[in-house]
């Protein structure tokens, strides 16, 4: 029996992380912040919808929005804004497939084949975490850009819960510090034909309309 390349979409959750302060960008609540017309997190859902079974948000504030979308919502299970990481351990606690696939909610422009690529890159080095390496510019002026681990866009194992759940009961928060622990396969997203845009999340509402404008 030969041994699949891939993953079915239907073995996989999504999940889109908007359980932030937004603290950059003055305090608003940045999945519901318009892009384009449509809010940012509504962006994840539909992008990420056409590449998996189910999807949720994780969310903390403004439930009711954020259901509006037709999606199911879980607020995190830690306490004070604990960061992505936090949301990560809501998806895993909720997710009913093998799988489960994390997008921020500040990305409008995530790659349509996200999760094809994640997935067939964790199968073929049998990881348990695969994770996007994405250009960005470097810190020398002139430079050419460079990869970097994009920790929020995971593919992740649902059976890594029972660890996630020790690290974050010994204090952890780190997403790298975590996947760390585990096989974990870097991505790359820079191959020809690749948006140069496709992970540029907008921080601040600067960003965002500037992001718009770039798109428009």
């Amino acid at each position: 029996m030969t041994t699949p390349h891939t993953i079915a979409p239907g073995d996989i959750t999504g999940l889109v992380l908007a359980g932030g302060r937004g603290t950059r960008m003055g305090g608003v609540d940045k999945g519901l912040q318009n892009f384009n017309g449509t809010p940012l997190a509504m962006h994840a859902v539909m992008r990420l919808g056409l590449q998996v079974g189910e999807i949720m948000i994780n969310a903390n504030r403004n439930l009711a929005a954020y259901e509006s979308f037709g999606v199911p919502v879980w607020p995190d299970g830690l306490a004070d804004y604990a960061g992505p990481l936090a949301g990560f351990l809501t998806g895993l606690e909720r997710c009913e497939t093998p799988y489960l696939l994390t997008v921020p909610c500040d990305t409008p422009l995530f790659p349509l084949d996200l999760a094809s690529r994640l997935s067939e890159a964790l199968i073929a080095e049998d990881a348990e975490i695969a994770m996007v390496a994405a250009p960005e510019a470097a810190d020398e002026p002139g430079a050419a850009p460079v990869l970097r681990a994009q920790p929020v866009f995971c593919l992740l194992r649902a059976d890594l819960l029972e660890s996630l759940v020790r690290f974050t009961q010994e204090g952890g928060r780190k997403i790298d510090r975590w996947t760390a622990r585990h096989r974990t396969v870097l991505v790359p997203f820079d191959h020809p034909g690749d948006a140069p845009d496709a992970f540029f999340n907008a921080n601040t509402l600067a960003e965002l309309h500037a992001l718009e404008s770039q798109r428009a």
